[in-house]
């Protein structure tokens, strides 16, 4: 194949688009997959990307088109993607057939669809371009802690080098080049009907330990969330009346499963105690049953509290001591009992 060299497109009219992966060490030296979508303006190389700790689905495509507009401050004539699964579901010669919901999306937002040639990555190579960029000038050697941290981190580098530095081709700056560029951008509204409540709903991961992670922070949701064979995705909302508060759903306009005021500190747990499993009731049935055993239960009573106070953290391995003696030597306890409270031996290998 001979390569010709593409004319510059105009101001306004192409934006380009795609998905790429990095693995980056995090900060306690393990390792995670991380997964962004990338935009840049043809004419001006304005770069815009956006990063998630899960692969994205085309809803999080949506919003993220959604982000960029507010980023650039309008959308171009027409938008330049690969054949992803997240967009289209063929070609079929010119004849394109968008997934259903990113179809519903270009038709409310009314910009012309480009795909890409199957296997032709030249075709929108600026764009492949921007992705290698992205992977080995941002991401290469950079340290992952959270993932708002990491989109944070993204923006500052995308003012300070991505935009900034005197791009190779054009010999201008992308952010001044832009400024022009800005004005011949068509206007868009601010966030579509079915994306906009009053705050934007976006979905985190359940972790195992039935917590959620925002800015920074961990917040849990009830016990039995994390499903072992499920998706594990929650949508979260910030509602900011006098305080901000964090809502959690199972689903986008479900019933709201926890609520948590936004903590302005890092590396916090921020736990809802009706969300902990309630060790003391256990362990409260466990005494119940060790006294039933006993002729004189008030001195049993008495003699487990003090067990109890002695040795709160280990109280339930102090009575599973005392219960397994009572199954086994059943005629001795109460003789027994009486001897250690005679002579203050309040330990179950005592009683043993």
């Amino acid at each position: 194949r001979q390569y010709e060299a593409v004319p510059e497109q105009p101001m306004g009219k192409q934006l380009q688009v795609d998905w790429g992966e990095t693995k980056q060490k995090t900060t306690d030296n393990k390792e995670i997959k991380l997964y962004f979508i990338a935009f840049v303006l043809a004419h001006s190389r304005q770069k815009y990307m956006e990063w998630q700790a899960r692969p994205f689905t085309t809803r999080d495509a949506i919003r993220c088109h959604e982000h960029a507009f507010q980023f650039y401050g309008g959308r171009t004539e027409e938008i330049v993607y690969d054949q992803d699964h997240l967009i289209a579901v063929s070609e079929n010669a010119g004849q394109l057939l968008l997934t259903t919901e990113f179809q519903h999306y270009v038709n409310e937002r009314k910009f012309n669809v480009h795909l890409c040639r199957k296997a032709d990555p030249e075709s929108k190579g600026m764009i492949e371009n921007v992705v290698k960029y992205i992977k080995g000038n941002f991401a290469d050697s950079r340290v992952f802690s959270d993932i708002e941290d990491w989109n944070s981190r993204a923006l500052q580098w995308l003012q300070r080098t991505g935009n900034h530095q005197v791009h190779q081709t054009t010999k201008k700056r992308p952010a001044e080049v832009f400024l022009l560029e800005k004005q011949h951008l068509q206007p868009v509204s601010s966030l579509l009907s079915y994306e906009s409540t009053h705050n934007q709903s976006i979905t985190r991961n359940v972790s195992k330990d039935n917590t959620i992670r925002y800015k920074s922070n961990r917040y849990s949701v009830p016990l039995g969330t994390y499903q072992t064979m499920s998706e594990n995705l929650v949508w979260i909302e910030v509602k900011d009346e006098d305080q901000k508060t964090l809502v959690i759903r199972r689903e986008a306009k479900g019933e709201v499963i926890a609520e948590h005021l936004v903590s302005s500190e890092k590396g916090k747990l921020i736990q809802n105690r009706h969300h902990t499993r309630d060790r003391s009731k256990g362990v409260e049935e466990l005494k119940q049953r060790l006294v039933s055993c006993f002729e004189d239960q008030g001195q049993a009573a008495a003699y487990l509290d003090e067990i109890s106070q002695r040795y709160p953290r280990y109280r339930r391995d102090q009575f599973a001591i005392i219960y397994k003696i009572i199954q086994q030597y059943p005629a001795f306890i109460d003789t027994v009992l009486t001897k250690c409270m005679a002579e203050k031996l309040y330990h179950a290998n005592d009683f043993r």
